[in-house]
């Protein structure tokens, strides 16, 4: 369970993750991003801050709250 106090990042895919590697693929469905433009709120932790800067160039980052 996530508290209220827990740090939030809104992920953004931005660009098309077919043409790219296997492990790429992973990683943006690991974030729950399933097609362009979709954005999804994940707990800020470094595993998932490890898996947003594997595909930055694919997503927009922000943090919420």
């Amino acid at each position: 369970m996530t508290s209220k106090n827990t740090k939030r990042l809104r992920v953004t895919l931005v660009r098309s993750p077919f043409g790219t590697g296997a492990r790429h693929q992973a990683c943006v469905r690991g974030l729950g991003l399933r097609r362009m433009h979709h954005s999804v709120e994940v707990e800020d932790t470094p595993a998932t801050r490890g898996m947003v800067r594997a595909v930055s160039y694919m997503v927009k980052c922000e943090e919420v709250g």
